[in-house]
């Protein structure tokens, strides 16, 4: 049995038959110019070596900077440091201005904003799982639009506004979620960090509150079509995985070793829930020997996955320019032997 890898990834999520585990390794612009000049292959064609199973379209919007280039902005109008690696939003549109009617929504009905995931789909439809990347997704965005501590004392103090901004961010999501499906993406996946490196961000009570039902209204879409609904959400969050579950998630990211216990995961939820990730960019990656590394993938898969499906085998988080270029040789070397 020789699986594409879109049908090989549908598989594992769903908890069905493979021939090997699906694998992905998502990376920073910086680090994927470091490794496609170490493998000595064009910085277009490294996902394809890299074994991906996995392409994300996002929306087709240019950006814009400031006047000092030190600041890009997104689709939604948040600036981000185009300075750092990672995600830093340097500037919060509703911080300082706060009103929700006078603010500028984009316009999730503009027919070139799906432009590019429609050529990718036609393109790589038949062979890669297309998902839409909804980062930022409901929390992540609330909070980067208004601030992180402001959008904290929102949903403490004045709990309407938080809602209703909550609820503007869903309805638009909502849209651009059935023009991904009309297209015909294989799933959904979606960002929201609700945890930290101990505990929770905030209350399970208030998750419950601000957040469940709106990510239910997320989820809802594709769990209809019966596809698969993956979510990236760092941090400990231990105490919501069975919520997640009860609203549709099929597959949750990253199962970062040092946070959840794998052993746990598996125990709970093997069955009912794939997991994604599992191999730290924390530690094993950035600052293990090679031989650290093949052995926390074999761990990841033994832990992860007793049924030989429900995983998909990846670096917990993207890929930085920390990580040793040796160590993603043996990383894939390890990948090859699943």
């Amino acid at each position: 049995m020789k699986l594409t890898r879109k049908e090989r990834m549908r598989r594992a999520l769903m908890y069905e038959q493979l021939d090997r585990f699906p694998t992905q390794i998502n990376y920073t612009a910086g680090m994927g110019q470091r490794m496609a000049t170490y493998f000595n292959v064009p910085e277009e064609t490294l996902p394809d070596f890299l074994g991906n199973h996995m392409v994300r379209v996002d929306l087709s919007y240019p950006g814009r900077f400031s006047g000092d280039g030190k600041v890009t902005f997104d689709w939604w109008g948040v600036g981000f440091d185009s300075q750092e690696e990672g995600y830093f939003a340097a500037v919060c549109p509703l911080l300082d201005s706060p009103d929700l009617d006078a603010y500028p929504w984009p316009d999730p009905n503009d027919p070139a904003l799906l432009s590019e995931a429609e050529q990718i789909v036609k393109a790589k439809g038949n062979t890669y799982f297309i998902a839409p990347n909804f980062g930022f997704a409901l929390f992540e965005r609330a909070w980067t639009l208004r601030g992180f501590e402001q959008f904290f004392l929102d949903m403490a103090t004045n709990a309407g506004y938080a809602h209703e901004l909550l609820e503007r961010i869903t309805e638009i999501q909502l849209a651009l979620i059935q023009c991904y499906l009309d297209l015909g993406v294989d799933g959904g996946y979606f960002g929201d960090d609700y945890g930290a490196q101990k505990n929770l961000l905030f209350s399970p009570r208030m998750w419950r509150e601000f957040i469940k039902p709106r990510l239910a209204k997320l989820f809802a879409p594709f769990r209809e079509r019966s596809l698969p609904v993956l979510l990236h959400s760092d941090g400990q969050i231990q105490k919501i995985v069975p919520d997640l579950l009860e609203i549709g998630l099929t597959t949750l990211n990253p199962v970062q070793p040092e946070v959840l216990d794998h052993a746990w995961l598996q125990e709970n939820f093997g069955g009912d829930l794939a997991f994604y990730g599992g191999v730290s960019t924390q530690t094993v990656l950035p600052y293990g020997s090679p031989e650290d590394v093949q052995e926390a993938v074999s761990g990841c898969v033994r832990a992860l996955s007793t049924e030989g499906t429900g995983l998909l085998v990846a670096p917990s988080h993207r890929m930085m320019s920390d990580i040793p270029l040796a160590n993603v040789a043996a990383m894939l070397e390890a990948f090859r032997t699943l």
